[in-house]
């Protein structure tokens, strides 16, 4: 165990770890495929050892009465992702293992919903929900929620049920007076997942960027790729609700999502009329959609070399088909990339979606 240290400097350490922790665990998710279990047993084992000595060293802590509140959401933001780590690795055999790290990846989100109220507070809590290329220019820190209801992160359709179906989770950056049209950057989690889970994929994004984020949940466990449709109604939901709680600009509303949520974008992308000026895919394939719709539709698609799900050739096949029916589609095959989700690619997407939200030593 480490030394004794005093109340600031246990928190600061314990807030190290836990980031640390939480950067290893999105890598992790970044280059995750079957068999990695083994690799990640052996690197978060050190991780988890440091965490635990520094939680242990802030619960023996005594600190000021204003810093309580924080040391008691980082005890129990910590305690929560020693379980993840611990879960993630727990088994090497397939299909455990990616149930298991889709349970560690919930554990986790809830760890990122835990912090993100500590960014008025903890500077380096701060630092770690903006992009890299943001945080050297940081000056302002994120709104306390009860100052300013109408900005941070919200949730609608979860009073009864933290995870219920047919939800979306919002962020809404800082937007002044409300003046200023704000792009929207609509997000879907892949088959199995949840809007308030996938909603960290693109969070450090939209604040750094500022571009209102919505994340919904399908309906059912995945999103209405084949037969009866039961999430469009939804999306055209989430865009009225966005629309009558913001200031959104209509011309500049992206869809996105991945696996089966990239998938249901690029269905969406068919449609007669849309309200969507550009669709982005990552790691989905095309289905035998009715393409004599997609003349003129501007889409982005992702997809990995060592796709263990959707091999790449599909996704070569697909650009192929949107290609001769018109659409104006770019493929970008990165080159280590499994079944998951590449982040360091939204920087690419938002850059050709808006040129404004390209990130720049300046700002967006």
């Amino acid at each position: 165990m480490e030394p004794a240290m005093g109340g600031p400097r246990a928190i600061d350490a314990l807030v190290e770890r836990l980031l640390e922790a939480l950067e290893a665990f999105a890598s992790a998710l970044r280059h995750y495929y079957p068999g990695i279990v083994q690799q990640l047993r052996a690197q978060f084992a050190s991780l988890s050892e440091a965490l635990g000595n520094a939680r242990r060293n802030l619960e023996a802590a005594s600190v000021a009465p204003d810093m309580e509140d924080a040391r008691r959401t980082l005890l129990e933001a910590s305690a929560l992702c020693l379980d993840a780590l611990a879960l993630t690795t727990h088994s090497e055999a397939l299909e455990p293992s990616l149930v298991n790290v889709r349970k560690a990846g919930r554990r986790i989100h809830r760890v990122l919903e835990m912090l993100l109220p500590l960014c008025p507070v903890l500077p380096a809590v701060n630092r770690h929900f903006l992009e890299p290329g943001a945080r050297p220019r940081v000056s302002k820190r994120l709104p306390v929620p009860e100052a300013d209801p109408a900005t941070g992160l919200a949730h609608v359709g979860l009073d009864d049920d933290p995870y219920a179906r047919g939800s979306v989770s919002f962020y809404v950056p800082d937007t002044g007076d409300g003046s200023e049209p704000l792009p929207l950057v609509v997000a879907l989690h892949g088959g199995f997942g949840h809007g308030r889970d996938f909603l960290w994929t693109w969070l450090r994004e939209a604040r750094s960027r500022r571009f209102v984020l919505a994340c919904p949940t399908s309906r059912n466990i995945t999103w209405s790729i084949l037969g009866p449709d039961a999430d469009a109604a939804l999306l055209q939901k989430v865009l009225a609700d966005a629309a009558g709680r913001w200031n959104i600009d209509r011309n500049r509303v992206l869809l996105t999502g991945l696996s089966d949520g990239a998938t249901y974008a690029l269905k969406r992308a068919l449609d007669v009329e849309t309200p969507f000026s550009h669709f982005a895919a990552f790691s989905g394939i095309l289905a035998p959609f009715d393409l004599s719709r997609a003349r003129g539709r501007r889409i982005y698609w992702v997809h990995g070399a060592k796709d263990w799900m959707f091999p790449a050739w599909r996704a070569k096949m697909g650009e192929k088909e949107l290609a001769a029916a018109g659409a104006d589609i770019t493929l970008e095959v990165v080159p280590d990339l499994y079944h998951a989700y590449a982040r360091e690619k939204n920087g690419t997407v938002l850059a050709w979606f808006d040129p404004r939200l390209a990130l720049t030593p300046g700002g967006p």
